[in-house]
């Protein structure tokens, strides 16, 4: 009688940790797919830089500083693979930071701020900023999702022993780049 009731347990414990393990491959996959749909959108953000760059270098050729922060933040964040995602979103926010004073550097030009090639790259790269919010969102959502399972019981008793570890929220290094950039004349 006693082995039935030994097996018995041995089986509820299999079939939790299996039903967890399955619970936490489940939200990781989602934490990655949230991470790859960034990709897509920093990937076209990638693409909209040089046009954009081009256009900006033909009306302010002598604000090369501006336009090589830009290039070079944007080749550091295009260098980090999505999987180190601590360095990956550092250069995200330092990318997203020079944009700003792209943008910032337009006020000074007014042939430039009526440009049509700009004002259409504006819009678009300003469309993927709103779509890679969007996808930080969904990310910091999933991240949420699985660092909470991890921290549960009975879950918090086994992440460790499964392999498990909480990702990393994707969030402003400081608290400059929240600030707006200023325009001087």
């Amino acid at each position: 009688m006693t082995i039935w009731i030994i097996l018995g347990i041995t089986l509820v414990l299999m079939l939790l940790i299996l039903s967890l393990y399955n619970g936490l491959i489940t939200l990781k996959n989602r934490v990655e797919e949230a991470m790859s749909d960034m990709d897509v959108q920093l990937k076209r953000r990638y693409d909209l830089i040089p046009n954009l760059l081009e256009t900006v270098k033909g009306y302010a050729a002598h604000e090369q500083g501006t336009l090589e922060k830009v290039i070079a933040a944007r080749n550091s964040a295009m260098s980090i693979s999505s999987a180190d995602i601590e360095h990956k979103l550092e250069a995200e926010n330092a990318l997203s930071s020079s944009l700003k004073s792209i943008f910032a550097l337009s006020e000074s030009y007014p042939d430039l701020k009526a440009n049509q090639n700009f004002l259409e790259l504006q819009r678009e790269l300003s469309d993927t900023e709103d779509k890679i919010m969007a996808s930080r969102r969904f990310y910091n959502g999933n991240v949420r999702d699985f660092n909470t399972k991890l921290q549960i019981f009975p879950t918090n008793l086994i992440n460790k022993m499964l392999g498990f570890s909480a990702y990393k929220f994707y969030e402003l290094a400081d608290a400059s780049q929240k600030e707006n950039i200023k325009v001087k004349f």
